[in-house]
Parts: structure tokens; sequence; C-alpha cells
């Protein structure tokens, strides 16, 4: 079997149960988390780094409880910092709107949809309970609601006990 095309970009490869998640790790630090359709065969661990991130990754998808504690590299610009800041307080099991976001951080629903998709650690800034108004939103930078990326959000935010209440009029459910 040839290794897929585009996993050399990775230093591994972890199955997930969506898919897989890429892992890129640089100078010790994670450099890069990334969804990965099924397609992509697992691939062992370069270093200890990736071994680390690995390992805790495969410890959220058992416990949606878990607690990442890993070396990020730093990224994002000042703004983009102040808006995964506020994500990453947002509970296990809650959503929150882009709205909302914006208002606690006096900034606008469309710059924190943009800075949601420029998150280079999602799992670890949980960027997945964030939502639009009136529906899912977008993820990743995808709105294909059938596509690939927005069905990692649903998979994600049913892990973590996410309901719609009291977003009731959301269609975050297919």
């Amino acid at each position: 079997m040839h290794p897929q095309q585009g996993s050399e970009l990775f230093s591994a490869i972890i199955a997930a149960p969506f898919g897989s998640v890429g892992i890129r790790r640089e100078a010790g630090s994670v450099r890069e988390l990334v969804y990965l359709p099924p397609r992509f065969a697992e691939k062992d661990a370069l270093d200890a780094a990736a071994e680390l991130t690995a390992r805790q990754v495969t410890q959220y998808f058992a416990d949606p409880d878990f607690v990442f504690s890993l070396p990020l590299m730093p990224a994002g610009s000042a703004y983009q910092q102040r808006v995964w800041a506020a994500i990453s307080a947002i509970a296990r099991g809650t959503v929150r709107t882009y709205g909302q976001v914006a208002r606690e951080i006096g900034s606008a629903p469309r710059a924190v949809g943009q800075a949601c998709g420029a998150n280079w650690f999602p799992l670890v800034i949980p960027c997945h309970r964030v939502t639009a108004a009136g529906g899912l939103g977008g993820f990743a930078n995808h709105a294909d609601e059938h596509g690939f990326h927005l069905s990692v959000k649903r998979w994600l935010l049913r892990h973590e006990g996410a309901s719609a209440s009291p977003w009731q009029q959301q269609a975050i459910w297919p």
C-alpha cells in the first residue's frame, strides 16, 4: 500500500471516529491539528512530542472532559488570539453563537467566524462550540452542510453532549 499523498506533512496521523487527525509538530511544539477524511491511513508518531499529542487527542475521543496540556506554537494575530481565548472559555456541552462571542470581545460576528476558521489547534481551542445564530454555521473554513467538515463539527458537539437547547431554532443536527 502506498502512503497517502499529503501524509508526509504530518508528524503523526491518528484514527478518529469521523476520519483521522493529522498532527504537525515543529521545534517541540504543536504546529497544527488537521481534520482529515477517512482515506488517510494512520501514521506512527515520528517523535516523542508527536506521540504525546496523539495520546492526548486519543484521550479526548475517549473522554470529552479530557483537558489538553500541549505546547502550542505561537500562532495568529492579537485579534485571533482574543477570539481563541474567548472560545477556550466555552464549557464542554455548551454552544455559543458567533454574535455572542463577538459581543463578549467587542467585535463583529463575521470577524469571529473568520478567526474560528483560522484556528490552528482545533480540539485544543474548541471552535466547534461556536455556531451561527440560525444554524450550525461553518467549520474550518467550510460551509457545505453535508460535507466532511460540518459532519466533524456535528460529531464533536454530540461527543461533548451539546444540545440545541436553548438554541432550539438552530438546525445544528441533520
